[in-house]
């Protein structure tokens, strides 16, 4: 192997005219270099904007929810939670939860329609309301709100006004039946950074939500924290063999299934598409090396003529094509990931934080993503320089010497 790799590059550092390198193969280095860090660049973009959705997400919802299948709500739910919290190592908070619909009028006379939420606000779950806190604290007490940012907006809300929520349940009064409305003190204003939560959740107690909808000591839901946000499907599947099955178990990936598989197909298509470009760059390397065969075949005739095999011919033009795929990969890698580092050092990227809720777009390539991309880049580069090696191991010795 040390005579076809020594013959190699003397080929690839030593062009005909000596150059440092044939122009062909330095296109062909630096085709595959920009399209290995494109692909890598795309995939962490994909990767930092989609980890960035889930951690809202997670932030807003909980892992794994118990409901009923009919919608009647859940009766006698602390046995049930008690049996969650006995049977499951992996949960870190069980609370209920009652949510539905309701208009909310601020004192300015505006109207916002919301998902309220009553959660227990002694339950470590609902930390994550507090983190999301802008101004003011959480619910102490009944007859207390929290509110999204957004929906404070569009009510010209602060925090410890006073707003009236109205209910679709129907309550009977002397003048006839009248919706349920009842004035609640807005504790403090939260921000997600989810558009859909920020513009349409309000937070109170679990006592007052269920007075507001009538619905006893009944709940909606339950909510499920867990160690690994992961382990979340796992865990569905041992409630539902556990629960009755008039109670439906679901987890934030179903809650969110479109979306994330929205992402997936994205970040799908997104790397064939820029794999393409590292296809392109390979047609160099056959094309360079085709051409360099043509220079080459009286020296190919000669070494025939001395004793070298096919095989050893093949091999030569084979070790400098995978040297050109091997450098403008690791060439690629570098960009990549250097770009990567700055982007996220220095915020590069910087976007509108009141449409997308993040000043810069973030970038995390994941070490799976990094090595799919070596191993797709150097298949492509190591199958193209197989045409040209073949061809120049099928050099006839008497016909390539006669013909010089």
């Amino acid at each position: 192997m040390k005579f076809e790799f020594f013959i190699a590059r003397r080929y690839l550092m030593r062009g005909r005219k000596k150059s440092f390198i044939s122009i062909i193969s330095l296109v062909s280095i630096i085709g595959i270099a920009i399209g290995v860090a494109a692909l890598i660049i795309a995939l962490a973009l994909i990767n930092g904007f989609q980890g960035d959705i889930r951690d809202k997400i997670l932030n807003s919802t909980a892992h794994v929810m118990v409901s009923s299948i009919i919608g009647e709500g859940i009766d006698h739910h602390e046995k049930l939670i008690e049996e969650i919290k006995k049977n499951f190592d992996q949960v870190t908070s069980v609370s209920p939860v009652v949510y539905g619909t309701v208009l909310i009028k601020g004192s300015a006379r505006n109207a916002a329609g919301v998902i309220l939420r009553g959660v227990d606000l002694t339950s470590s779950g609902n930390e994550v309301w507090a983190k999301s806190i802008r101004s003011g604290k959480m619910p102490e007490k009944k007859d207390q709100l929290l509110l999204g940012m957004e929906v404070a907006n569009r009510l010209s809300a602060i925090t410890y006004d006073t707003c009236r929520v109205i209910t679709p349940t129907v309550s009977l009064t002397p003048t006839g039946m009248m919706p349920k409305m009842k004035k609640l003190y807005i504790a403090g204003v939260f921000k997600t950074g989810l558009y859909e939560f920020d513009n349409g959740t309000a937070i109170t107690d679990l006592k007052t939500a269920q007075k507001l909808f009538k619905l006893g000591d009944a709940i909606s839901y339950i909510q499920i924290y867990l160690k690994d946000q992961f382990e979340a499907e796992a865990v569905a599947a041992k409630l539902k063999a556990m629960l009755p099955v008039s109670l439906n178990v679901i987890t934030w990936k179903d809650l969110n299934a479109s979306l994330y598989s929205a992402l997936k197909l994205e970040k799908t298509v997104l790397f064939f598409t820029l794999t393409l470009i590292i296809i392109v760059a390979s047609l160099n390397i056959i094309a360079g090396l085709i051409l360099l065969v043509i220079q080459k075949i009286k020296d190919i005739g000669i070494l025939l003529s001395y004793g070298a095999t096919p095989g050893m011919i093949k091999r030569i033009f084979f070790l400098q094509g995978s040297a050109i795929g091997i450098i403008g990969t690791l060439a690629g890698v570098m960009v990549g990931l250097s770009f990567c580092f700055f982007a996220n050092k220095f915020e590069i990227i910087q976007i509108p934080s009141e449409i997308y809720q993040m000043s810069y777009v973030p970038f995390h390539i994941g070490i799976f993503d990094l090595l799919a991309v070596v191993f797709i880049s150097l298949l492509i580069s190591f199958t193209a320089t197989l045409i040209p090696s073949n061809r120049a191991a099928a050099v006839n010795v008497v016909d390539a010497i006669k013909n010089e």
